[in-house]
């Protein structure tokens, strides 16, 4: 993984806690949020590796909607969701996460995780991708550990490949199988955009990834996503938004197309495209009052959920409780 200077301090917080076993004082608890995130660009490439992993090339930034987290000393690892999730907690990845992090540092990850849900699941928002980064930054919080040490971004690869980025916040290129940091970008910092997707009903990334090996299409250049974004050049940017793997979302889940086109003919609307494998669709607006209009339309209108957001600049912030 290349060097790279964060653009922002993963360690934000209200105070500067130390582990419980350097015997500094703790709060009770942390609480950390877990930014959802938006694809500007997607690239699936039909070649795979010897594992049959396709490259793929991703470019994304944040947003400000998030889950949180709490997360303190326990006599046990336990993980809760709320609402309450319909799975084993063994299955959540930030339980995978400590567990992880346990492995990797020689010690047992005891801690009592909460997270509160904003982030639909199913969605391509990177909800589960970004609860297990905010657990990693929240168990290096307490266990003193660098964020930046190379075992940290080892863990995160392990529990997905969108888990890295994660961890960082700005917009960011990440190619491999999705999960290599290659360059950070200036944030684009109070851009709005409005979220829709089905109220029910999602996108299995596997079954999206099958049907993309049965009809492969090839990714639009990559080149001009960059330069706009090195060059700080917004209209540009929003030229460039593109996703592959739209197609197939659009054939798995019907209503994910309808979404599309219908954020196509709205007023005041930028770009559009699909979040990853679906299902939601993202529209960048002129102004946020306008991805507000757009979202409420969508609700009243069509029963689709919506969420009207900003893309934000930053990874997991913590505060100490």
């Amino acid at each position: 993984m290349p060097t790279l200077n964060r653009a922002f301090d993963p360690y934000r917080a209200t105070a500067a806690p130390r582990s419980q076993e350097s015997g500094t004082r703790m709060g009770n608890f942390l609480l950390i949020t877990a930014p959802a995130k938006i694809n500007l660009y997607l690239g699936v490439h039909a070649q795979t590796d010897e594992c049959g992993y396709h490259r793929v090339d991703s470019v994304m930034t944040t947003l400000d909607l998030a889950d949180t987290i709490a997360l303190a000393p326990s006599d046990c690892l336990k993980v809760k969701t709320v609402p309450e999730a319909d799975f084993p907690q063994e299955s959540n990845t930030a339980y995978k996460a400590a567990v992880a992090m346990g492995k990797a540092f020689g010690r047992e990850p005891n801690f009592a995780i909460l997270i509160d849900k904003h982030i639909p699941i199913r969605a391509g928002l990177g909800g589960p991708s970004t609860d297990a980064a905010a657990t990693i930054m929240g168990i290096c919080k307490y266990w003193d550990i660098d964020p930046q040490d190379e075992r940290i971004d080892a863990v995160a690869r392990s529990i997905g490949s969108d888990v890295p980025f994660f961890l960082y916040g700005p917009p960011a290129y990440l190619d491999g199988r999705g999960d290599t940091m290659r360059e950070l970008f200036r944030p684009l910092t109070g851009t709005s955009v409005v979220l829709v997707k089905p109220m029910t009903g999602g996108v299995s990334t596997v079954e999206a990834y099958r049907r993309f090996d049965e009809n492969p299409v090839a990714p639009a250049p990559l080149e001009p996503m960059l330069q706009a974004l090195r060059d700080h050049d917004e209209q540009a940017v929003f030229a460039s938004v593109s996703n592959n793997l739209a197609p197939v979302a659009c054939e798995l889940l019907p209503q994910i197309g309808e979404i599309r086109a219908w954020l196509e003919g709205q007023e005041d609307v930028r770009a559009v495209d699909v979040c990853g494998s679906g299902a939601t669709v993202f529209a960048v607006c002129n102004t946020h009052m306008a991805a507000e209009r757009i979202g409420i339309a969508a609700m009243n209108e069509h029963g689709w959920w919506a969420q009207a957001a900003k893309m934000e600049k930053s990874g997991p912030i913590i505060v100490v409780g």
